[in-house]
């Protein structure tokens, strides 16, 4: 018998599976796709390759969490600095996020000038940085009273944040800028959205302040695509069962049976990369617990997800890694103004060939509203000529300049790597902490870890919510 059966490779499967292995525990870590990630992981399409969803690994520097965790796995990971970690191109003004304040200052006096800009880019700055040097506090939702006694551990943040955490987003930046453009709004508000996965109006302040602040952290591209970062991580790792989906899974009183095509392996605890909405489909459905526990959680699917664009370009012109594109009006068939674009690096002859360059663009929409087959083909071809034109028009790539281009819709995310929700859950006011699904569960041996469940989405998000396991399961 194993003693963790880790199911879904993505962020926070892997980390916690090499981790294990690495401290001597006896892991398996089961993939249902021929690479790992996930949702970061990198795939070919008639010979180009490109990265599926996430392109950004942030948080490894000093003092912070992924690194710590590298570090922990003796990784040093092939990465190349991307400062500015983005450029953010709206209504033809040209805003580079430098992990510098002052250098960052400067280009946006200069296209958004406001008397006020210094003091609350300021206040943004070191609240990330006071944040990140926290430490102590945990997460359980084994039951009420381990809830209730790990609650206790964010007192100090609680304290220290409090004015930051009972407003919401929107109208904190109202009241603290008194004026401000609805252009500027729009430009903050696009930068929320794609790491808070949340509008401002949804989230506290001190959430959208961690969120604005993402990018004065050091961020990092990986050479060869995301999934060359999943095979360093787990290099050292004894059993990596790829291309093996967990069809079923069978809880018993000390243990589990996990069920593939082909065999079933017993395992004395599961952890779960899966979604919370999406998990309790591997269980028997007469199993009341199980079914009970998941079931609670359904509110919480916001149904976010993402249509994605994939293009290789040939071109001499050199591009910054990353890009958001920001225009006045909705996209159609989504529900953001804003079309995040990352680009291989030019020197990255691993992802795509001398003289080209792999493309990932991505923009929020509603899985729901690609259910419908009768316009899922029109509204497919829609949207993605859409963003097309844009990322032409605004980075200016010629139509012969595209030497391969497709998209991929939530139904896409579905069908490969079994979810169509995408971003996690977002900590919003009304689905704060004590209503956060743990990494561990009142069952068991059954955990989780991923974007839905604690703390949240992206590298930071994820790796604090491993941090958090490895302190449940005291390894």
């Amino acid at each position: 018998m194993i003693e963790y059966a880790v199911v879904g490779s993505g962020i926070g499967g892997s980390s916690i599976a090499a981790y294990l292995d690495a401290k001597g525990h006896k892991t398996v870590l089961f993939e249902k796709e021929p690479y790992l990630g996930g949702c970061s992981s990198t795939f070919e399409h008639r010979g180009y390759s490109y990265n599926t969803g996430a392109t950004t690994l942030a948080g490894y520097e000093e003092g912070h969490i992924v690194k710590s965790h590298f570090d922990a796995l003796g990784l040093i990971p092939d990465i190349i600095s991307s400062d500015p970690s983005i450029v953010i191109i709206q209504n033809g003004k040209t805003t580079p996020r430098f992990s510098d304040l002052d250098t960052f200052l400067e280009v946006l006096e200069e296209n958004y000038p406001h008397p006020k800009n210094r003091d609350f880019w300021t206040l943004i700055h070191n609240l990330g940085g006071k944040f990140y040097e926290l430490h102590g506090h945990y997460y359980s939702n084994r039951s009420l009273w381990h809830k209730l006694q790990s609650l206790t551990s964010f007192f100090p943040m609680l304290v220290k944040f409090q004015r930051y955490l009972r407003t919401n987003a929107y109208d904190f930046i109202q009241d603290f800028y008194g004026d401000i453009s609805e252009e500027y709004l729009r430009f903050l508000e696009a930068q929320i959205l794609i790491v808070a996965q949340a509008p401002s109006r949804d989230i506290n302040f001190f959430t959208a302040a961690l969120s604005l602040g993402y990018t004065f952290n050091e961020t990092h591209y990986v050479p060869g695509g995301f999934g060359a970062l999943f095979d360093q991580m787990t290099a050292k790792m004894k059993d990596i069962r790829r291309n093996t989906e967990i069809q079923k899974i069978e809880r018993h009183i000390d243990h589990y049976i996990l069920h593939t095509k082909k065999e079933t392996i017993k395992s004395k605890n599961v952890i779960l990369n899966s979604t919370v909405y999406d998990s309790g489909k591997l269980f028997d459905q007469n199993d009341t617990k199980v079914k009970h526990y998941y079931k609670k959680y359904e509110k919480l699917n916001n149904h976010q997800s993402s249509f994605m664009l994939y293009m290789t370009i040939k071109s001499t012109k050199k591009y910054a890694h990353h890009y958001q594109l920001i225009q006045d009006e909705t996209y159609a068939h989504s529900i953001s103004n804003a079309v995040f674009v990352s680009f291989s690096d030019v020197e990255d002859n691993v992802l795509c060939e001398n003289g080209h360059y792999s493309i990932t663009a991505s923009i929020h929409t509603d899985s729901r509203w690609w259910e419908d087959k009768s316009m899922y083909k029109v509204k497919k071809e829609e949207l993605k000529n859409q963003m097309i034109k844009s990322i032409c028009d605004i980075l200016e790539i010629t139509e012969n300049d595209i030497v391969h281009h497709f998209a991929a819709t939530p139904k896409s995310f579905m069908r490969y790597i079994n979810r169509s929700q995408l971003g996690g859950n977002a900590i919003t006011m009304k689905n704060f902490l004590p209503k956060l699904p743990s990494n561990d569960t009142p069952i068991k041996g059954l955990y989780h870890v991923g974007d839905t469940v604690y703390a949240a989405q992206g590298w930071p998000g994820v790796m604090l919510g491993v941090d958090n396991l490895k302190k449940l399961l005291h390894v």
